[in-house]
């Protein structure tokens, strides 16, 4: 099924067409006028430089007036093999769309409401035939019913003609038309970016991120650019000033030879206030009751990490080098 962008905004045009597999361009005059575009020609012309195929329209009254609108914008130098005009359907249209193909334009009859409409569209030999289902489910009628009618009719009376599926509104339309076996679908590009969106699909992609992360980043690499160190003989006052700063919950404590003498934390400090009350924010360091923290080489993996958080369910562990204290490694780091 041909995928072709449905659109006139120019900055999501280009950011569509980086894809590398789109067929093509569809685009209306409502749509430019909607994007503020006056230069309707100078935008048609740079349009098909953007994309490898482009649907544009050729307006007229009567057969004669199709023909010359098409033939002026060739004139601008449109390529015949890489351009689709776009034709509203009506008898004058159909006839103009035999006249076109004849000379190897390709053509897209659209509008198409009813399956007689289509039926004409089929028997011109337009190169598509393009029934609009949303506009045709707001009126209350059914759209996907028609869809399956034009593609049963090329299938059946063997028709050249493409049915297009357009007047996209979500994601699920796009279900339909496959389901429906349509030959083209032409999507906004809101709905474009929905199509490899799922939930499930995000939580798998995340958890093969992380798995991968554990088992190929060093702790230091993700440490914090501020270590959080204070010395023994600060007062908790201290503490939490320095782990504000760095913006852990925990601080190691060293002493004046930078050894390793304990780790004060955010709950540490939830702690000493319920016991001891505000008084406790002027206490030493040194006064507490100070035990080794667990501690873990810069060079290890994140995976050893986890593995110490999940066994010693604890949120913090002093990243040591060459048994000098270098940071903390908090457990959200790991995510």
């Amino acid at each position: 099924m041909e995928l072709y962008l449905d659109s006139a905004n120019l900055k999501e045009i280009e950011e569509a067409f980086q894809l590398g597999f789109l067929t093509g361009l569809t685009t209306t005059p409502t749509f430019m006028r909607r994007d503020g575009i006056s230069d309707i020609d100078g935008t048609i012309v740079k349009l098909s430089k953007m994309v490898p195929v482009l649907q544009v329209e050729a307006l007229g009254q009567k057969s004669e007036e199709i023909l010359q609108e098409v033939d002026r914008l060739l004139a601008l130098g449109l390529d015949k093999k890489k351009t689709v005009f776009k034709i509203p359907i009506s008898l004058e249209g159909a006839k103009a769309c035999r006249k076109l193909v004849d000379k190897g334009v390709l053509v897209n009859l659209h509008l198409v409401y009813t399956i007689q409409q289509a039926y004409i569209g089929l028997a011109a030999g337009a190169t598509y035939v393009c029934p609009l289902v949303g506009r045709l489910q707001d009126q209350g009628h059914d759209a996907l019913g028609l869809v399956e009618q034009c593609v049963n009719a090329v299938n059946k009376y063997g028709y050249n003609s493409k049915i297009m599926f357009s007047s996209v509104r979500h994601a699920e339309h796009v279900r339909n038309a496959l389901d429906i076996g349509v030959h083209t679908i032409t999507v906004p590009w809101k709905v474009l970016q929905q199509l490899t969106t799922n939930h499930f699909t995000d939580i798998g992609t995340q958890q093969f991120f992380q798995d991968t992360k554990l088992m190929t980043v060093k702790v230091k690499d993700v440490l914090r650019n501020e270590a959080s160190i204070i010395n023994i003989h600060k007062t908790i006052t201290d503490a939490l000033v320095v782990m504000t700063k760095s913006k852990l919950g925990a601080t190691t404590i060293v002493d004046d030879n930078n050894h390793i003498k304990g780790v004060f934390t955010d709950g540490d400090l939830r702690r000493l206030l319920e016991a001891e009350g505000d008084h406790v924010m002027d206490k030493k360091l040194s006064d507490l009751d100070l035990h080794y923290p667990v501690t873990i080489e810069a060079d290890s993996l994140l995976y050893d990490a986890s593995v110490i958080f999940r066994e010693r369910k604890f949120d913090n562990i002093v990243v040591v080098d060459n048994n000098q204290p270098v940071g903390i490694l908090d457990i959200q780091d790991l995510i």
